[in-house]
């Protein structure tokens, strides 16, 4: 069985970092993807969707310390559901990507990037850095 989500788009805020009891990094994000196509009468229709986005560990470290809002990124990882049901009895759910490698896309200078970091920031190990256009797995 497969479980994998791959996904490219823009954050939409910058990331939430909290801490685990143990002091393990859990860092949030939500990204958007777009996808277009024609409707029934021939006109562009764009439509987005938001997914929310958790790391752990170093990678929660490099998302925490690189990301931003606007930055465009691929993530790679499986997609959990949770259910639950709050104060009031509701029955709630979400469904997350809990990520297992990220990469930037943006270049140097391009939106969603911080001109005044000096450090090139690290690919997450096992990464060879970003894919070309061509190259993107769908």
């Amino acid at each position: 069985m497969i479980n994998k989500a791959i996904l490219v788009g823009r954050l939409g805020k910058d990331p939430e970092v909290r801490y685990t009891p143990d002091g393990m990094m859990i860092t949030t994000f939500t990204m958007a993807t777009d996808e277009q196509r024609k409707d029934k009468n021939g006109e562009r229709v764009k439509t987005t969707e938001w997914h929310r986005i958790v790391t752990f560990g170093k990678l929660a470290e490099i998302c925490g310390k690189y990301l931003t809002k606007g930055k465009l990124v691929f993530v790679e990882g499986r997609i959990r559901t949770q259910a639950w049901e709050d104060k009031e009895g509701n029955k709630r759910s979400t469904t997350e990507i809990l990520a297992s490698d990220m990469r930037m896309l943006d270049s140097k200078g391009q939106k969603g990037t911080d001109a005044s970091q000096e450090e090139t920031p690290p690919q997450h190990p096992g990464a060879d850095g970003p894919l070309p256009e061509d190259d993107v797995p769908f």
